[in-house]
């Protein structure tokens, strides 16, 4: 199976491994005016310039130049009742059948709505499409960690004192862990903050969740 990158125009990164993702990927898709940044890039990820699949957008912010350069992979798209990263996934997962991962690049960063935002869609992402029954994962991948939804019970095999946080909106929902250094199982997630900071105490962490939801696991 196949990978997608989407890249968004937050922070683009610096590091090895995000890079990697975009290097190895099968499919590019660019998020409107991230096109010109990816472009700023692509000579030292690829050494050369590799157009992406299709980029996406209500093309606002992109330079007319370079929308007459990408017009035969240009999407445009005006709904204003998603962002540019969802009709990117949206896209992705139409388009290219034969993916097995999505990872979002430049989501975090710049602006901090944009940052709570983008991560916060990636529960939605979770929840309004069997991607586990797709056989499709998803996360948002930075210099300084990764972001992924999870909608039910799961074991993480991160490592022992991996940074952890837990972020659900569904207070509802109670999730049991194992081998984490601050157990979650009496936390009410009423607020972001609650199930925050925490760290693996052992290799593989075990979430065991009340009911099917949604929650959003940080680490480092």
């Amino acid at each position: 199976m196949k990978s997608a990158v989407i890249i968004g125009n937050g922070e683009f990164p610096r590091k090895e491994y995000p890079r990697y993702l975009i290097r190895e990927a099968d499919y590019i898709i660019c998020c409107d005016a991230a096109l010109q940044t990816y472009l700023r890039h692509c000579n030292r990820i690829f050494g050369r310039e590799r157009r992406p699949d299709a980029v996406i957008g209500d093309m606002d912010s992109l330079r007319p130049s370079l929308q007459e350069k990408f017009r035969d992979v240009l999407i445009h798209d005006s709904d204003q009742e998603t962002n540019d990263q969802t009709k990117a996934f949206n896209l992705a997962v139409s388009r290219f059948r034969d993916i097995s991962e999505i990872h979002i690049i430049g989501a975090v960063g710049k602006r901090a709505d944009h940052t709570v935002g983008n991560l916060s869609l990636l529960m939605e992402y979770a929840r309004d499409n069997d991607l586990e029954g797709m056989g499709i994962s998803i996360d948002i991948v930075y210099d300084y960690g990764l972001a992924f939804p999870v909608t039910h019970s799961t074991q993480l095999h991160c490592g022992k004192d991996r940074k952890i946080s837990i972020i659900s909106p569904d207070n509802s929902l109670t999730i049991r862990s194992k081998g984490l250094v601050w157990p979650t199982d009496n936390v009410v997630f009423d607020n972001l903050w609650k199930a925050t900071l925490n760290r693996a105490s052992e290799d593989v962490v075990t979430l065991e969740f009340s009911h099917p939801s949604i929650a959003l696991v940080i680490m480092d």
